[in-house]
């Protein structure tokens, strides 16, 4: 369930934004957990990184948008914010806040659905995962976006980490498993690299940081087919 936030000192718009959201789970199976503030300061005070998305009027009373945006931001990286105003010269500055995106009043479904379902797709994009690694009897939790590549030879398993190698015991096929779903592609029987790392792919090689994997024939083309397919994704 995502955590969201009507951030509007009109009562009239917190209701119609709140329509909106319920039109939303309805048509594509969401769940929002929704809180509402009259104003920016009522926002920040004792304001908790615990929201998922923050719909917020530009202009109001007391705190408005923007200074309130500002102030969540020296707190909370990874909320998402969005805009909502009838004053678009103000939104456009909202790249120093890091905001995805404005939506002009008066609201249309259509843009705000559309704005929605970019907002959903970055935070879960964004959400952390986790897999235990380790061996004799040390075991860590390994964040799955620090994971360059894993490696395996036999039943060891050698994670390429951002901060280091992480050695293990277990299979490709476990750790497949573990990270099914996500953005990691097996180019050959030794090694599951993670997309996001892959900066070439020469001959029969793929560059994945400073390191370069050999790449099997027949993986060569899905390998390229899956990349640009990622790359698809993280550009909507």
């Amino acid at each position: 369930m995502l955590k969201l936030a009507i951030v509007d000192d009109d009562p009239n718009y917190r209701r119609e934004i709140g329509a909106l959201l319920r039109q939303y789970e309805t048509e594509y199976g969401e769940k929002f957990q929704i809180s509402e503030y009259t104003d920016g300061d009522e926002l920040l005070e004792d304001y908790r990184p615990e929201l998922d998305i923050i719909l917020l009027d530009i202009e109001m009373e007391f705190v408005d948008g923007m200074t309130a945006a500002a102030k969540v931001r020296e707190v909370d990286q990874d909320v998402i914010i969005i805009f909502i105003t009838n004053m678009p010269q103000y939104a456009i500055n909202g790249y120093q806040v890091g905001a995805l995106d404005y939506i002009l009043k008066p609201l249309s479904y259509y843009a705000f659905s559309q704005t929605m379902k970019r907002a959903i797709g970055r935070r879960k994009s964004s959400e952390k995962k986790y897999i235990i690694a380790g061996e004799r009897g040390i075991k860590q939790k390994i964040d799955v976006s620090e994971i360059l590549y894993v490696e395996v030879i036999n039943h060891d398993l050698i994670f390429h980490t951002k901060s280091g190698i992480i050695n293990s015991k277990g299979t490709m096929r476990e750790t497949m498993k573990e990270l099914e779903g996500l953005s990691f592609f097996q180019c050959n029987k030794g090694y599951l690299v993670n997309l996001e790392f892959v900066d070439a792919i020469t001959g029969n090689e793929v560059k994945v940081g400073d390191e370069y994997l050999l790449v099997s024939r027949a993986k060569k083309k899905p390998l390229i087919d899956a990349l640009n397919e990622y790359m698809r994704r993280m550009g909507d």
